[in-house]
């Protein structure tokens, strides 16, 4: 059986499309699962945390194959993931309406990260409707969520009366999301009992509960 494929897309720059990739794929890959990785983002960041990532320790990209590739070459070598791994983890380009859709074509689920803020909000359409006219479910994930702030919940608002839906478990404005992936690892590695490997922890949870009812 084919395994299923994760499309991480935003039209808009610097939502955070690559963090949650690497994170998710670090937390499913500790916890033993078939993991495989498609990076069709010029800026090909994906592709350097994992350079980083086996340089640091070769035994932690065995087993998590990562292809590289834009536009139609990225179909075929996304079919040759499928027939290997559980899971196929895809960084899409941003703002590349043609790629975007062959990064979503086929996929069972895209996740697409966003901040909590009106322009993010706004911003967060033209991936939405490529993910509708694909026919593939979309799940806003909130990124950079501040603690408090009465702006979240009026995005939350907004989100619900747009009929969207959005992740129960969002990822907070911690700077250790970053710094993680400067040492190639993810969150759950780096600070297993911190509170952003508790939230990616709860989104990971999350989407494979998503994907059994599918």
């Amino acid at each position: 059986m084919a395994g299923l494929i994760i499309t991480v897309a935003q039209q808009k720059g610097g939502a955070g499309k690559t963090t949650l990739a690497a994170h998710l794929a670090a937390y499913w890959y500790r916890k033993g699962r078939d993991i495989g990785l498609l990076d069709m983002d010029p800026q090909a960041s994906l592709t350097q945390w994992y350079q980083v990532r086996g340089e640091r320790d070769p035994a932690a990209v065995a087993g998590l194959p990562l292809e590289s590739a834009e536009g139609w070459r990225a179909r075929s070598l996304l079919d040759r993931l499928r027939r290997t791994c559980e899971l196929v983890l895809v960084d899409s380009p941003p703002r590349v309406q043609t790629e975007a859709r062959l990064a979503m074509r086929g996929a069972s689920l895209v996740l697409v990260p966003m901040q909590m803020s009106p322009m993010d909000l706004w911003a967060t359409q033209p991936t939405i409707e490529i993910a509708e006219r694909e026919r593939v479910p979309a799940l806003i994930v909130g990124n950079r969520v501040p603690t408090r702030g009465r702006l979240s919940e009026a995005i939350k608002a907004k989100i619900a009366e747009r009929k969207l839906e959005l992740a129960h478990s969002m990822l907070g404005n911690r700077q250790i999301y970053a710094a993680s992936l400067l040492e190639g690892l993810g969150v759950s590695e780096a600070e297993p009992k911190s509170p952003a490997a508790y939230e990616i922890t709860m989104l990971a949870r999350e989407i494979d509960r998503r994907l059994a009812g599918s």
